[in-house]
């Protein structure tokens, strides 16, 4: 579609998002926002469209307004029939600056909104019958979307490059956030406040608002992420070019305002537990399934009127669509095991936003081109070998607490096999954090390191490359801890595994 600015190809991103074109695609990365849209999500849309904003102020079991909603009696469904929704498709076509060219945050602000509505309207049965008795399960969905509502979401999704569904970025989290006081920016999690929900977001102390402001709060951070992992692969990629003697130090840099993001990520993950109940969670839940391997939705989807009325499975929104771990993933070149779980882990790069997706594939093409892994674990500087392995070790922190997340929140609380985003529950994390847990120890023995390790004390060191007493400790620490932890995942996922007759991959 003409007039739409792209993610530059380079590792290198903007910094200032006001220097971008007015309408340009809100998720286009910059060093200032990172992951964030590069300016606060539209609230509203235009008039033409207050037929739908009504519904959606009307929709949440909990209004803002602390009465119930359409949802809370199950009315949205019969309303929408009804013919409350006219069909807007058309209306997307004036989404547009004043330019003429497409008004990329307008368009993203109306895939969310007729998103909550997609998800809402077809998984209202569902709440219906989990609310009743949570032990009945879900029963089925609506099978079929109306064309009010399909209509407009598949042309916005065609526009954004993105499946015709609720996703991550784009609908449930990363846009749909406002901030009551727009100077005092991200840092204060007080300050973010949610535009849609399904239960009592509206409610800023409520657990649907802190599942999804604290993925917003972490991502606050990924700013100087991005600039470090961008650093990394650079810095290699001119050593490999030219022997650069400022090589190894640029790295370390780089490394360094990775770790130094990723502890700030994973503070602001951390309060997780307090700001959004476990026992909370199975509730709005309901609403955020997709319609791909869902015992609620056995055929899929129809979206009237597109796709040639051929059914449709789409993922659900998962926080796996983040692009956090995948960026470290990717720049520190982590193998996963060639199974069905790895596929599912591909599959929800299309979910990303276009910008996302265009970045994350640049970093993993060139960090591979100029061997990232291999100059990290054999430069024969036993520092640099540290902070990659402190950077693998957040990997494996933030994917063992989300790990504990879907223990506490979700396996503990229901028999339901699937997660939102289709993979299964039990086996798809460990995947992938084994996978980290292995390529530690790989590099550990691969760079000299494990058998320095070995000897169980510190023998001495100062001479430039060398490793300090600090480093000796802290890295024992880390290994370790990683060893014992692959052992007991092993056993935790075993057991529930035993415990549901799963049959489990090697994790």
């Amino acid at each position: 579609m003409p007039g739409i600015i792209t993610q530059p190809t380079s590792l290198s991103v903007p910094h200032d998002p006001s220097e971008l074109p007015v309408g340009s695609d809100p998720f286009l990365i910059t060093a200032q926002n990172g992951y964030l849209p590069t300016q606060l999500p539209l609230r509203r849309l235009p008039k033409a469209f207050d037929a739908l904003s009504d519904i959606l102020d009307d929709m949440p079991i909990l209004k803002e307004d602390g009465t119930p909603g359409l949802l809370a009696n199950f009315k949205l469904g019969p309303l929408i029939d009804s013919g409350a929704l006219p069909d807007l498709t058309d209306e997307i076509d004036n989404l547009v600056v004043e330019s003429g060219e497409v008004d990329m945050p307008a368009i993203t602000a109306a895939f969310r909104d007729y998103s909550f509505v997609a998800s809402s309207y077809l998984l209202e049965p569902c709440w219906q019958v989990y609310s009743n008795n949570p032990d009945d399960g879900y029963g089925l969905g609506r099978q079929v979307l109306p064309k009010c509502i399909a209509g407009p979401l598949v042309k916005c999704a065609d526009i954004l490059d993105i499946p015709a569904f609720m996703s991550y970025a784009a609908s449930y989290a990363l846009y749909n956030y406002y901030l009551v006081d727009p100077s005092a920016g991200h840092d204060d999690y007080s300050n973010i406040r949610l535009i849609r929900a399904f239960e009592k977001g509206l409610d800023p102390k409520s657990s649907e608002a802190g599942f999804i402001l604290t993925h917003i709060h972490m991502v606050a951070q990924t700013g100087k992420l991005i600039e470090g992992a961008a650093g990394v692969v650079e810095a290699i990629s001119s050593a490999r070019a030219s022997s650069d003697s400022h090589a190894i130090p640029d790295a370390k840099a780089g490394l360094t305002s990775i770790l130094r993001a990723m502890t700030l990520i994973e503070a602001n993950m951390e309060k997780m537990w307090a700001n959004s109940l476990p026992k909370d969670y199975m509730t709005y839940r309901t609403f955020i399934y997709g319609i791909t391997n869902q015992s609620m939705f056995p055929d899929g989807v129809v979206y009237a009127d597109c796709y040639d009325d051929k059914p449709q499975f789409f993922r659900g929104e998962s926080g796996a669509n983040d692009s956090i771990i995948p960026l470290l993933d990717h720049v520190c070149e982590i193998p996963m095991p060639e199974n069905p779980l790895t596929q599912i882990l591909r599959e929800f790069r299309q979910y990303r936003p276009k910008p996302h997706r265009e970045f994350l594939t640049s970093i993993r093409e060139k960090a591979a081109d100029v061997g990232v892994r291999d100059f990290l674990t054999n430069s024969g500087d036993l520092g640099l070998v540290v902070l990659y392995l402190r950077v693998l070790d957040h990997i494996r922190s933030f994917r063992w607490r989300h790990w504990q997340f879907t223990r506490e929140y979700i396996i503990k609380r229901t028999s339901h096999p699937v997660a939102t985003g289709g993979s299964p529950i039990i086996t798809w994390l460990p995947n992938q954090l084994s996978a980290v847990m292995q390529l530690m120890e790989d590099v550990c023995k691969g760079s000299g390191l494990w058998a320095v390790l070995a000897e169980g004390v510190w023998s001495g060191g100062g001479a430039e490359g060398d490793l300090s007493k600090k480093e000796f400790e802290l890295i024992k620490g880390i290994m370790d801890n990683a060893v014992d932890q692959k052992e007991k995942l092993a056993k935790e996922v075993a057991k529930y595994c035993q415990d549901r007759g799963v049959d489990a991959l090697k994790v």
